[in-house]
């Protein structure tokens, strides 16, 4: 998919879906009405895009020498951190915050992956796509 509204609903629609999932499996991880799990995947969506890149590059070292953990802790804050801030939306404990980020995460991992698989950015080191011989000029 090529259209990036639609995209984000995709994102969105996972993210949500991901959010449901924890409130099934966790214990001590619900929401009160619909609307409240429309605003609680738009605040975890603004979170992800402007909190967690700055937590992240704060956090680099210890990141490094947890190998990745920390980023699985930072999720769970953010997580947290909008049970606290979404009235409706209830996160017990940090602990629960832990198994529901990771469990929004692998759905994201997982779902995102199949949904948008074409869309996503090739990681650095990948093959390139061999451009068309007669697209480049020579001088």
């Amino acid at each position: 998919m090529k259209i990036p509204f639609v995209n984000l609903l995709v994102r969105w629609l996972v993210l949500a879906l991901g959010v449901v999932l924890s409130t099934k499996l966790v214990h001590g991880i619900h929401y009160d009405t619909e609307t409240t799990l429309a605003v609680v995947v738009v605040i975890l969506s603004l979170f992800n895009t402007i909190l967690k890149p700055l937590l992240l590059l704060f956090t680099l070292p210890f990141i490094v020498l947890s190998l990745g953990l920390g980023v699985w802790l930072i999720n769970a804050f953010l997580f947290y951190f909008t049970g606290k801030l979404v009235e409706g939306f209830h996160v017990d404990s940090f602990g629960a915050a832990l198994w529901g980020a990771l469990i929004v995460s692998v759905t994201n991992l997982i779902l995102t992956r199949m949904l948008l698989g074409s869309a996503l950015p090739k990681p650095p080191g990948s093959p390139r796509q061999e451009a068309k011989k007669d697209d480049v000029i020579d001088v």
